[in-house]
């Protein structure tokens, strides 16, 4: 097991490298600059290049971004608020979005689970087709659409939630955005679970289950369920990230001042130190949960390790 995780943690930094090294060659590849006020002259552009160090060799900020990371430092943002250390930013943000993410996944994830073994349980009946209808609509309308329906009708006509984000009602004017953000989350977990639950449910063993006295709740959660999570966790990983960062179109809808939305304005700006730094963070946060993953699915089925080398 030693050997597998140090294997993934060493997989997983050089993946990180190689993701940091392409975004500052796509920032430098992108058309525009940072500074692209009117009323700076030619000499005051030079000079602000030079204060931040963006006129050396890209491999020379590249290793200065690195060292300065790995004190905790991303530098500072150069147009959304000047001078101002990232780290802040991002610090002030964060929180919001992974508290509208976690309402998001929570919500997705129960919804989720439930309609998914409801349907496979009732295979090929009313509930089944109920929750394949629902699913379908989960995942085929983007959530910037769910957001402006549930906006209109809930906030606006009913005027039941705030319609925009409110730091003096966090929780009521984080409904309505969660929601958005949960139903491709509660779709996708319902069709991998029900279809998941079927494979598992008509396998061998199950039957053997069945022919030993097992039945009810016993069999359905101890056996069916937990066989099939792994695939569910494969699922449910990537999408915790998405939803913990924030979706950037909803996070706008809503006027929601997270990571997201700082995210967008960083790219409309072309504040680079900012893009750079939150895409990285991104990548991170994805990398490092789906390495969670990856090791819990180590411990759980041994023949998973074993496969890929481990002893």
């Amino acid at each position: 097991m030693k050997k597998y995780t140090l294997k993934r943690i060493i997989t997983s930094l050089f993946t990180l490298l190689a993701i940091l090294l392409v975004l500052f060659i796509l920032m430098q590849l992108m058309p525009g600059s940072p500074f692209n006020d009117e009323k700076l002259t030619p000499e005051m552009r030079a000079s602000l290049y030079a204060k931040y160090g963006l006129d050396q060799p890209i491999y020379v900020q590249f290793f200065r971004y690195v060292t300065n990371m790995l004190r905790g430092d991303f530098g500072v943002s150069y147009n959304i608020s000047k001078n101002t250390p990232i780290s802040q930013l991002i610090q002030s943000r964060l929180p919001i979005s992974i508290r509208v993410g976690g309402m998001a996944v929570t919500l997705g994830a129960i919804v989720g689970l439930v309609l998914g073994i409801i349907a496979a349980l009732k295979r090929d009946t009313i509930f089944d087709t109920l929750a394949t209808i629902i699913s379908v609509i989960g995942v085929s309308v983007p959530s910037y659409v769910i957001a402006l329906a549930l906006s209109y009708t809930f906030g606006f006509k009913l005027k039941w939630f705030p319609m925009l984000f409110s730091a003096k009602d966090v929780f009521g004017s984080s409904v309505l955005p969660s929601i958005s953000l949960s139903m491709f989350t509660m779709a996708s977990i319902a069709r991998f679970t029900r279809s998941e639950m079927i494979e598992v449910l008509d396998s061998d063993y199950m039957l053997l289950a069945e022919s030993k006295g097992i039945s009810g709740p016993a069999l359905i959660f101890r056996h069916a369920l937990r066989n099939a999570l792994i695939p569910i966790i494969t699922v449910l990983a990537p999408l915790i990230v998405d939803l913990m960062t924030g979706s950037l179109v909803v996070e706008k809808i809503f006027a929601i001042p997270g990571v997201g939305s700082l995210l967008v304005t960083a790219i409309q700006s072309n504040d680079y130190n900012v893009v750079i730094s939150l895409s990285f963070i991104y990548s991170a946060m994805y990398i490092g949960i789906m390495l969670v993953v990856d090791l819990l699915y180590g411990i759980i089925d041994p023949r998973i390790r074993l496969a890929k080398g481990d002893d």
